[in-house]
């Protein structure tokens, strides 16, 4: 079975040992994803933005690898704070709402200050 390996070109990546998916088989493994805009690798302030950016890079990591949104079967979201996730619920149900994939939320600190949200997808074509 080949494994394909998909990279942004995040300086991250390569700094920390990950690639932005890994797809082997039938599956498609989308690393948690924060909201940076890779080409400029800023980030937007609000956490919706951010969740906008994620799920950007998430349908980019899911379309290299030959997935789609549709084939999520599994996301975990990580806030760093539970008074976010009103502000960021409309921006998940508008990505995810008609996919309904099995989903986690945790409210966790992230690597960087100012970081609100990760998001990790598992995607599957059977």
């Amino acid at each position: 079975m080949t494994v394909k390996l998909i990279s942004t070109g995040s300086p991250f990546e390569k700094t920390f040992g990950y690639s932005r998916a890994v797809v082997k088989g039938g599956w498609c493994f989308v690393s948690g994803v924060t909201g940076y805009d890779y080409a400029t690798m800023t980030i937007p302030e609000g956490v919706a933005e951010q969740a906008r950016n994620c799920f950007a890079t998430i349908a980019w990591a899911l379309g290299e690898g030959g997935f789609a949104m549709q084939d999520i079967v599994r996301v975990q979201y990580t806030l760093t704070d539970a008074a976010l996730v009103d502000e960021v619920v409309p921006v998940l149900g508008a990505h995810l709402g008609e996919i309904r994939p099995a989903a986690t939320m945790v409210i966790a600190g992230l690597i960087k200050p100012e970081m609100k949200i990760e998001i990790e997808v598992t995607a599957f074509k059977g």
